[in-house]
């Protein structure tokens, strides 16, 4: 067992927001920790990591166990470069392997020869220190720096970037770069999928799945954890449950609970009532009454079940549309955006909408996915093309950047504002819906939370009765309850939706096509997100097939001097691309021979044979030193190859 939290009790003056929390955590045990925003779990995260006290309870651990944490949205903060912030990490390593090469200088001295005991003290020193920096990794610094920066999003960063230079959401992938490379025995992480596109989430979930340390994890994003966690422990009512499972498992194993618990309050409360009739009816006469009494004693002794107190309250809307559009929605033809005369976000960029369709858009972060839906609702002029709406079209637009918010209203008067119409009573009830109450109307919006500031946006949207919602990542700053609320409500919402998402959970639930945005234009897909990977992979068998194919053909004849065609290019650049593939698996493999070839001449070096042996230690000494060019030369191809 890593960690053992006992009764934890956490308050701000009255607001109890732990209560006697525990839990374990075991070795390389993944847990995935849930709850409705404000449940409290940030705060114990925060509380493990000893950023913050707590009123009573216990913590206990082994002293030499590492915790690593990573607070939401945290940013790294540094002057550094990126490759200098990273190799940061390895330090201790760093140290010992400039050790090593000055221990090497002194074991090719031919004057220490002449000092016996000195020679084999050194000897000694580099055998013990060349083992452990072998064992802690130091041989494959550089492989897992390259290697977690390219998951990360970072292959195509010069190692020179500064790191000030970077967006916030640069700086928070870059801060889960490090913690990943630091590798402590628990793994301590809050919502680390914000930022991510699906690709870096894809590299991520394999990343940790094979992790060596155990994993505590707060997210929101169900397909993480399902794809993740093997625990789920859930903060409710300021109290902790555990269930065994991913996600999935969890939400049947808590509505099969529920239903056991209320089944057995139910019973209990039918025997209750036959015991209580039985006693009105016989109490008073002779022949019964001591049975009466008796039944009343085994009625004061009974152990009365509560009522399970099921789900908590959660938000409750609905999408209504005032009138229904014409069958064709919207037709984009040949769109472009560019940002200055050099750089091209995107062009060619076509597609249409028809009434009812759900559809989302999809692509890297970075590729103009905001940019093109701010084109649609006209915040924003294309560089080249047309966006065409249909009749009756009545927009309603989601920002995920909440932009569209006033910092100095209150809840209640950003809604009035907006519908000045409606009364105050009719602005309360809507805010009721959204879990806004009592005082939290009164509260400025600029000190919401994320997912508070997402209700008010989507509350004001869902008085707009739109016939068409464009909504980007309308997921983000969400909890899981409120997520499944949120779709619900898409889900019977009679007009079209185009919407971007990287919750593969939502993407699933809710897209009949996916429009995948390039920098060439768009792709597109039938069906939701699971169909569209499944598609991918048949496409690039056919692919592969096809390439195998031409060349085979082209083994039997003589290449044509006509010019090539647009399909022949495109098999050519597969084959590139699998040649690059190749070249990047030899490099690799050559990386790894290098390295074990320098660890057995480094072995040899202590091997009691060469200790007076001046020339079989120059031999093997430059050895070594040749191997390590062509280690060097090795690791600049493999970048190379990376890019």
């Amino acid at each position: 067992m890593l960690l053992q939290v006992s009764n934890i009790r956490k308050s701000y003056g009255i607001d109890v927001i732990l209560q006697d929390i525990s839990m374990q955590v075991l070795e390389r045990e993944r847990i995935g920790l849930v709850g409705v925003n404000g449940a409290g779990k940030s705060t114990l995260l925060k509380i493990i990591a000893g950023e913050l006290s707590f009123d009573s309870g216990a913590i206990h651990k082994a002293k030499e166990t590492r915790i690593g944490y990573l607070a939401q949205n945290s940013g790294l903060q540094s002057d550094r470069t990126i490759e200098e912030e990273m190799r940061a990490v390895f330090a201790h390593l760093l140290d010992a392997e400039q050790e090593l090469r000055q221990l090497e200088q002194q074991i090719a001295d031919p004057e220490l020869h002449n000092q016996p005991k000195r020679y084999e003290e050194v000897l000694e020193r580099y055998a013990r220190r060349s083992d452990w920096f072998r064992e802690q990794g130091g041989f494959e610094i550089n492989t897992r720096i390259n290697s977690v920066l390219h998951g990360m999003g970072f292959g195509e960063f010069p190692s020179d970037t500064r790191i000030v230079t970077l967006s916030g959401g640069q700086k928070t992938r870059l801060a889960l770069a490090r913690i990943l490379l630091q590798s402590p025995d628990l793994l301590m992480l809050d919502e680390p999928t914000n930022y991510l596109d699906i690709p870096t989430l894809t590299w991520l979930e394999s990343y940790l799945r094979s992790y060596s340390g155990a994993i505590l994890v707060v997210s929101h994003d169900r397909y993480f954890l399902d794809a993740l966690a093997t625990t789920i422990i859930e903060i409710e009512r300021h109290a902790a449950k555990r269930y065994t499972g991913n996600y999935s498992r969890y939400m049947e194993l808590k509505a099969a609970e529920y239903e056991s618990e209320l089944k057995q309050y139910e019973k209990q409360q039918d025997e209750i009532a036959k015991m209580e009739q039985f006693i009105q009816k016989n109490i008073v006469r002779a022949s019964t009454t001591k049975r009466a009494q008796s039944r009343r004693k085994a009625l004061d002794k009974m152990d009365v079940l509560d009522r399970p107190l099921g789900d908590l309250k959660k938000a409750n809307f609905t999408f209504q549309i005032e009138r229904h559009t014409g069958k064709d929605v919207l037709d984009v033809a040949d769109l472009s955006v560019k940002f200055d005369e050099t750089r091209t976000l995107f062009h060619q960029v076509s597609f249409q909408l028809q009434r009812s369709e759900t559809v989302a858009l999809i692509g890297p972060n970075g590729i103009g996915k905001s940019t093109l839906l701010k084109v649609l609702v006209g915040q924003r002029q294309p560089t080249i093309g047309t966006v065409r709406w249909g009749s009756n079209v009545k927009l309603g637009y989601y920002d995920q950047e909440q932009t569209g918010l006033t910092p100095s209203n209150t809840v209640l008067e950003e809604l009035w504002s907006e519908y000045p119409h409606l009364e105050e009573a009719r602005i309360r009830t809507v805010l009721g819906s959204f879990l806004f109450s009592g005082e939290d109307v009164l509260k400025r919006i600029s000190s919401l939370s994320g997912g508070e500031k997402a209700r008010v946006s989507l509350a004001k949207l869902m008085l707009l009765q739109a016939n068409v919602l464009i909504l980007d990542e309308p997921t983000n700053h969400l909890d899981l309850f409120s997520k499944e609320v949120l779709e619900a409500a898409l889900l019977d919402f009679e007009g079209t939706l185009l919407f971007i998402s990287h919750d593969r959970y939502f993407l699933n639930k809710m897209a009949e096509r996916i429009v995948e945005l390039s920098p060439n234009g768009t792709e597109h897909f039938l069906g939701n997100y699971d169909d569209m990977i499944e598609k991918k992979a048949e496409l690039e068998e056919i692919r592969r097939e096809a390439a195998a194919k031409l060349t085979a053909a082209s083994n039997k004849q003589q290449t044509s001097a006509a010019a090539p065609s647009s399909y022949e290019i495109d098999k050519q650049a597969k084959r590139e691309e699998r040649s690059r593939q190749r070249k990047l698996e030899q490099t690799e493999q050559t990386i790894s021979e290098l390295e074990e070839q320098i660890a057995e001449l480094e072995v040899q070096l202590t091997d009691p044979s060469v200790f007076n042996d001046y020339m079989r230690i120059q031999e093997i000494q430059a050895q070594i030193d040749k191997h390590r060019t062509a280690l060097a030369t090795a690791y600049e191809e493999w970048e190379q190859l990376s890019e």
